[in-house]
């Protein structure tokens, strides 16, 4: 049906006031496909067609919206049908558009929603971002723990609607301590009379509100869960999050470390809602650092100028010996730092890590600079028997300079894998976020010291020769 239905078809219908029409098409589609359709629609015409849209509907499709597009259709609606989707929205929905909001709008979304749902929002928003307490919902089941399983399936019941998940329900006492959370499924397999602190079921697992994104991640995943309950550091119950929250977080992060990598700051929006100014930012900051460091290797460059005036051969390979340094670093510092993202890797294993990569490194090195050794060779013995005009002469020593690009990319090399795999470590320590050490960083540090390991390999070989 979708298929159907293109952005023209909806303006039409709504410059020809086509109403019972218009209804009649949006009720035939599912919320998230009516989100898509809307995002091409000018702002002017989203807003009829959430007037037209029935209060639920309505906000079920702005759920689906991504948030920065939530925000600019807030400013389309009028104080009374926006403040009637907000309500409709779950908790922990309508934080994540608050986040995104400025601090203006979001001011006059929590004047425009009723005191109860105020009340949840400010209370999910004074958690620090990026923490379970931002993300979680208070819309879940909690039980007496003096109900039997009879009673406590009639009150499942009679308030289970429209609540986040009934996969688990918690059991409270009177001043909301958790006590327990047990599956759906026990309380139905159980006795009718039986108490539910007598329901056996697996053990209770929770996590702190002020827990991180990681710390979130890792318990899912340790445990297998599809909701954890959320509790303060008193052990009384705020909330629950389920797996789908720790699918958007995960996300989220993964995202950021990977544009960390990439040697920029992490955007916080889509590419796309970022302003051109915001980018620049974001991106020369890392770009001008990298940029210093590249200077480093024009200054070894020119060090090394008259070693170049004499052996101009030397500057052909330039390019091959830093590259491959820069690669070995890039791949061993993703590894690495994936590695601890996963908890695959503690600080404590730098020192496994530290000899399996300095092997690594070797066994890389002399796999690239035979390669490089038998292409100079190969090379030469074309330029002489087959022609002068497609092959390069590599001089009388060309056999030495082979050993010399052999040697420095086991140098090189070994080194990149070094750098690589150590900074992620050394960051981890002092505290910073290992996705720090970009590729480009990586690169950057080891151009300048594979010309000064190439160079100074040059020198030891070729002296007495070209040099």
């Amino acid at each position: 049906m979708l298929g159907d239905i293109i952005r023209e078809d909806l303006e039409e219908m709504i410059r020809a006031q086509s109403w019972a029409e218009l209804r009649e098409v949006l009720a035939t589609l599912h919320p998230s496909d009516v989100a898509e359709l809307l995002i091409d629609l000018p702002g002017e015409d989203e807003g009829v067609i959430f007037r037209i849209l029935p209060r639920d509907a309505a906000a079920e499709v702005f759920a689906y919206l991504p948030h920065q597009h939530q925000a600019k259709v807030i400013e389309s609606l009028s104080t009374e049908l926006t403040s009637g989707m907000l309500n409709q929205m779950s908790p922990d929905d309508r934080t994540r558009l608050l986040e995104t909001m400025p601090a203006e709008v979001t001011r006059r979304v929590l004047e425009r929603l009723s005191p109860e749902e105020l009340k949840a929002a400010r209370a999910l928003l004074g958690y620090p971002e990026g923490t379970a307490g931002r993300y979680m919902t208070p819309e879940y089941v909690a039980l007496d723990a003096n109900l039997t399983a009879r009673e406590a399936l009639e009150y499942i019941r009679l308030h289970g609607k429209g609540k986040e998940t009934l996969s688990y329900v918690y059991i409270l006492d009177k001043s909301g301590l958790l006590i327990d959370d047990l599956k759906l499924a026990s309380i139905v397999l159980a006795a009718p009379d039986d108490k539910l602190t007598d329901i056996k079921d697996t053990a209770l697992v929770s996590i702190s509100a002020s827990a991180t994104r990681d710390e979130v991640v890792d318990t899912f995943r340790k445990y297998d869960r599809t909701a954890l309950p959320v509790i303060d550091n008193r052990g009384h119950m705020l909330g629950i999050l389920t797996v789908v929250d720790v699918f958007d977080a995960a996300e989220a992060e993964a995202t950021q470390e990977i544009q960390r990598m990439g040697g920029t700051e992490a955007l916080d929006a889509p590419y796309l809602d970022v302003g051109f100014m915001a980018m620049l930012k974001k991106r020369g900051g890392w770009l001008s650092i990298i940029f210093v460091g590249e200077m480093f290797t024009a200054s070894a460059m020119s060090h090394f100028e008259k070693d170049i005036e004499r052996a101009v051969v030397l500057a052909l390979f330039v390019p091959l010996i830093i590259s491959s340094g820069g690669n070995s670093g890039s791949q061993a510092t993703s590894l690495i730092i994936r590695s601890l993202a996963l908890n695959e890797l503690k600080l404590r294993d730098w020192l496994r890590v530290l000899g399996r990569e300095l092997l690594s490194g070797l066994a890389l090195g002399m796999l690239l600079g035979f390669i490089g050794f038998l292409r100079i060779v190969l090379w030469q013995h074309l330029y002489s028997s087959v022609s002068h005009n497609y092959f390069t002469d590599y001089g009388p020593h060309y056999m030495l300079v082979g050993v010399t690009v052999w040697a420095a990319l086991v140098g090189v090399v070994t080194f990149g894998t070094f750098a690589g795999s150590m900074l992620p470590f050394i960051l981890r320590r002092l505290g910073f976020d290992p996705a720090t050490s970009s590729a480009p960083f990586v690169a950057t540090l080891v151009d300048v010291t594979g010309l000064c390991i190439y160079f100074g390999v040059a020198l030891v070989i070729l002296r007495g020769t070209l040099l």
